[in-house]
């Protein structure tokens, strides 16, 4: 039997004014490591902080636990980390005062908090930077002491606004390899918020995408990427306007990738139809390699985004 979700959410509301950010959403966050993704301005951090009961809802349900953080919100935040996507340090603190302060804030005994501030620290790479102002840190560092508050109180849910914003290449896969750690090898559930979705695919198994305010997509992604329908990598010598227009009018999808054409075949098409389609239109195909759809293809079909011209 599948187990309850941490967190669900029904016909859900939330507005700012008389803008409505969530516009009667629904969906589930199982157990397990989840993205949540959506260009910005979608709503993914308004669900958050009405998680976290920072902000009152319109209309609608949601709960963590079986919890209500518009009536428990204390109750729900002690349960759960959360790392902003913006710098929450207090200047002139110290990592190591900073987190323990945080664990306190979620309800450690002094000892302990001070105690598990220094194994946290160590666990996300600042030991031995720990006695250092934050202020005085590289944007990395402060992502990792970020991360570190959000732990030290050992939570049942992770949140995870934007973690690798700010990152060179090789700190966005040293903060993956983190989380993804904290994921697999401790065990504790996260939900990844995000508009990049290599960091969602890399680290995630669900994935609940919104677009302007709504649910758009959601499920397992390996579903959602399934091998539903088959995908092509193309190129072609010629002028491809009335290949590709040929290929739409049969069913197949397009989109230009970096060097040619990813086409998604419409169902029970394969290569012979972009063999014969490139014959009758009179370009030559130089390039062809059998893919999968990923999740930038999930994403954009979800998004209603045109990916046929």
């Amino acid at each position: 039997m599948d187990e309850a979700p941490l967190v669900e959410f029904k016909d859900l509301v939330v507005s700012y004014g008389p803008v409505q950010a969530l516009s009667g959403v629904s969906g589930a966050f199982p157990a397990g490591p989840t993205g949540l993704l959506g260009p910005n301005g979608a709503g993914k951090t308004t669900l958050l902080k009405t998680l976290l009961g920072f902000l009152e809802p319109d209309r609608g349900m949601i709960n963590a636990f079986g919890l209500d953080p518009t009536k428990r919100p204390l109750d729900v935040r002690r349960r759960i980390g959360y790392m902003p996507e913006v710098d929450c340090h207090l200047p002139g603190m110290t990592a190591a005062a900073f987190v323990a302060f945080a664990g306190e804030l979620s309800g450690l005994p002094r000892d302990e908090a001070i105690s598990r501030a220094h194994e946290v620290l160590y666990y996300v790479g600042l030991g031995e930077a720990r006695y250092r102002t934050v202020d005085t840190y590289s944007t990395g560092m402060k992502q990792r002491v970020k991360l570190a508050q959000a732990l030290v109180h050992d939570p049942d849910l992770l949140l995870l606004d934007e973690p690798t914003n700010g990152l060179d290449p090789a700190g966005r896969d040293e903060m993956l390899a983190l989380i993804r750690d904290i994921s697999e090898r401790r065990q504790m559930s996260l939900i990844l918020c995000s508009h990049l979705l290599r960091d969602v695919e890399h680290v995630c198994e669900s994935v609940i995408v919104f677009n302007q305010g709504r649910v758009a997509a959601s499920g397992r992604i390996a579903d959602l990427t399934g091998p539903r329908r088959a995908v092509y990598d193309v190129r072609v010598k010629g002028d491809p306007t009335a290949f590709l227009t040929d290929l739409k009018d049969h069913g197949c999808e397009w989109r230009e990738g970096e060097d040619g054409y990813r086409v998604i075949m419409s169902d029970g098409f394969g290569p012979e139809l972009i063999f014969r389609t490139a014959r009758e239109s009179g370009v030559q195909v130089r390039y062809l390699r059998p893919g999968a759809e990923t999740l930038e293809d999930v994403f954009l079909r979800a998004l209603g985004e045109e990916v046929t011209r």
